[in-house]
């Protein structure tokens, strides 16, 4: 059996799915992969992000040696992961001002919108 470090990528397998995270076993340890190191965008449902059975890649961010547990996560992975399409985000010379100048007809916009759906 091999070392596990944190920073390490490794695969697993999904042994259990509650709402606050996802349950990877891998070699002897037991890991979870915490709502928060699932993706950087909201997550509405964890069930979309595994299944049990499945492999899954994932990043180590902690270990407890003694308690054979690992702390992983699946975003830290995917931003360093070479497949990881990122985009340097340029600041622009107006900042927020554009954001200020339209967030109100923006809101208004969006509640006349959902008013009409109903």
């Amino acid at each position: 059996m091999r070392t596990l470090e944190i920073g390490d990528v490794i695969t697993g397998t999904v042994t259990g799915i509650e709402k606050y995270g996802i349950f990877v076993n891998v070699e002897k340890y037991s890991g979870l992969i915490h709502i928060s190191e699932i993706s950087n965008n909201f997550v509405r449902n964890v069930n979309d992000y595994g299944k049990v059975g499945q492999k899954i890649k994932v990043k180590i961010v902690g270990v407890n040696k003694e308690k054979r547990q690992l702390k992983l996560s699946i975003k830290e992975f995917e931003v360093h992961s070479k497949n990881s399409k990122r985009q340097k985000i340029i600041e622009t010379a107006s900042g927020f001002s554009t954001m200020a100048k339209y967030l109100d007809s923006w809101i208004s916009g969006k509640i006349l919108e959902m008013n009409s759906k109903k």
